[in-house]
């Protein structure tokens, strides 16, 4: 009997030993971790160019509810934040490490936390990181969810005074002087409208190239957008030369250039 008792407890002792290796063997759950919750969403949201009055509701909103937010510049970011109370916890995505730290990002995505992305200012993507992150996060099966709202783009070209209902947009203008004249002498019987982003101290070389190659047309300079000094010069590329030469030119500039006329000269206002 007492040979029997021994005999059944060694055997749920066994049971129980191989039980107890069958849970340790199980793949490790991080606290908090729910395996079989959905994936999280990343918003792309675009933020002011300027005027920290130029925020959506909706904006304020998810960059409030999200777990994570990622930013161009975070000490940029928080200044934003800190306007409107906002205490999401910030991470860095900028150019140089965007391949690399979206990595990290999709794997916080993919156990189901929602994170947003902003750029410096204006909308992610546009001429900003955030391209590799939403190419990434589509190829993963990941929601990506826009949250519209300022472009120094649509912002220039909507009182630019020219046509808008066809334009093209090439983003910053190439910094050397080669490559930037043999991309406006390859537009020059573009009939659209022209946008390009540029840097103040490159200004007025652009100018010049735009006169030279792309001849008399109607230009606009738009100028610090939305902020204090705000400026809209309109005219040839020579006229606006001329103004601009008086002194410093500051502030971040996006550049509406006319389209060529079909058989015709651009009559100016």
């Amino acid at each position: 009997m007492k040979k029997e008792l021994c005999r059944r407890r060694g055997e749920n002792h066994g049971r129980q030993n191989r039980k107890s290796r069958l849970i340790t063997e199980k793949p490790a759950v991080h606290p908090g971790e729910d395996r079989h919750r959905p994936a999280g969403t990343l918003y792309v949201v675009a933020t002011p160019i300027g005027n920290l009055e130029d925020i959506t509701l909706r904006a304020i909103r998810i960059l409030r509810e999200v777990r994570l937010i990622a930013a161009e510049d975070t000490r940029h970011t928080r200044i934003l934040l800190d306007r409107y109370q906002i205490t999401t916890a910030l991470t860095s995505l900028y150019d140089q490490n965007e391949a690399k730290k979206s990595d990290v990002l999709l794997g916080r995505l993919q156990r189901g936390e929602d994170i947003a992305y902003v750029s410096d200012a204006g909308t992610p993507g546009v001429s900003d990181p955030g391209y590799i992150l939403v190419r990434k996060a589509i190829s993963r099966g990941i929601r990506v969810v826009p949250v519209p709202g300022s472009s120094a783009l649509i912002a220039a070209l909507s009182v630019s005074g020219l046509p808008m209902d066809s334009f093209i947009f090439l983003g910053f203008l190439p910094v050397k002087q080669a490559r930037r004249r043999q991309l406006l002498a390859s537009l020059k019987q573009e009939e659209r409208t022209l946008v390009f982003y540029e840097s103040p101290h490159r200004l007025l070389s652009s100018l010049q190239d735009i006169d030279e190659l792309l001849g008399e047309r109607e230009v606009v300079v738009s100028r610090e957008m939305t902020k204090i000094y705000e400026e809209f010069l309109r005219g040839p590329a020579a006229g606006l030369i001329t103004a601009l030469g008086e002194g410093t030119i500051k502030g971040e500039v996006t550049l509406v250039i006319a389209g060529r006329l079909r058989g015709g000269t651009r009559i100016f206002r």
